[in-house]
């Protein structure tokens, strides 16, 4: 392979704002996994954010991109898994895994789409250094005959357009909207886009903590809601404390630590029967090698409240944030009955042109 820009490439990054910016580009927020594809030719790279390969797991997208990409080029994008209208993140992870007979035999069962939306070189030509308002015609153009599983990502220079793609959009499984400045260059691993993400409230039954990887102070609090048989099933996770609260926690925590482990609610969950039926921590999975996964049980006693973004099944999507403690609550009405589920939103209807 050689190309003006060459792999492993690291992709531009967003930070966070609280509002979508006037005067800027707006493309909906993918949930799936991104990707730089290079091609040369016969040769296709596609590569993970991290700079690893994921060429191998999506054997489809390499057929498809061979098919419809310009001979020559280097495209940021997303791989996305669709499951009836809406993007599907628990099945597009089922796709990284170690056996080559799985991934073909996935590959068929649910097959993955890419959506591009830019454009990093073209034939001899790195574009790096050509403003987003020149490269997004160029992307347009070097796609012009695509068709699925390969898409042009929609955009749009109206932000009334794009405030109603942030509410509407949500029901297809899209967490929010990116903004870019048409000025915008290319800088990799560099966070230069605007990321305005979906955020909704959770009061949460406290159910444990794991430690600081730095060492015995709080990494992060378990959190809980009770389903409809109510058993309290784990939802997810919030963490990003300063570390002197970090240390206050552990303290203010600390009579809540079980004498008798085995009387919490989730003291089955190595048995494989209760990972079957519920929701708890500590399972392993491919997307945890590495990293400890002890955790500490505390009597499901306390409640906070904790801002989440959106939901993936029965569990947070990303890391919650904490917001504050509510004694006002007892832990038993801290149900899945309080969450809000976005109105249902045909995906074709995101990606259709025009």
């Amino acid at each position: 392979m050689d190309l003006p820009v060459m792999p492993p490439v690291k992709p531009m990054l967003a930070k966070p704002a609280s509002s979508i910016p006037p005067g800027m580009q707006y493309e909906a927020k993918w949930d799936g996994f991104r990707a730089i594809v290079h091609r040369d030719g016969p040769e296709i790279v596609i590569g993970s954010r991290n700079g690893k390969p994921l060429t191998r797991y999506f054997p489809e997208l390499v057929s498809a991109l061979l098919e419809q990409l310009p001979d020559r080029c280097v495209l940021d994008g997303e791989i996305v898994l669709v499951t009836g209208d809406r993007l599907d993140f628990d099945a597009l992870q089922e796709r990284i895994h170690p056996a080559e007979s799985r991934i073909r035999l996935l590959a068929e069962r649910t097959p993955a789409s890419f959506v591009a939306f830019d454009l990093l070189a073209l034939g001899d030509a790195a574009l790096l250094d050509t403003p987003l308002r020149e490269r997004r015609p160029a992307l347009e153009q070097a796609l012009a005959g695509a068709t699925p599983p390969v898409h042009v990502a929609p955009a749009t220079m109206d932000r009334a357009v794009a405030e109603e793609w942030f509410s509407r959009f949500e029901g297809a499984g899209l967490d929010g909207i990116i903004a870019k400045s048409p000025d915008l260059l290319y800088r990799s691993d560099q966070r230069l886009m605007v990321k305005v993400k979906h955020e909704r409230t959770a009061d949460c039954v406290l159910a444990g903590y794991r430690e600081h990887k730095s060492g015995p102070v709080i990494g992060s609090l378990l959190l809980g809601l009770y389903d409809a048989a109510g058993r309290l099933q784990h939802v997810g996770v919030c963490a990003s404390f300063p570390m002197r609260r970090r240390e206050e926690l552990m303290a203010e925590l600390a009579p809540l630590r079980m004498a008798e482990p085995q009387e919490h609610p989730w003291a089955d969950w190595e048995s494989e029967a209760a990972q079957a039926t519920d929701r708890m921590p500590g399972a392993q999975s491919r997307w945890s090698a590495g990293k400890t996964l002890e955790w500490t049980p505390l009597r499901p006693e306390r409640v906070c409240e904790v801002a989440y973004d959106h939901m993936q099944g029965d569990r947070f999507r990303h890391t919650a944030q904490f917001r504050r403690w509510r004694p006002d609550r007892e832990p038993q009405s801290c149900t899945y009955a309080q969450l809000d589920e976005p109105v249902r939103y045909d995906l074709a209807s995101v990606l259709s042109p025009g």
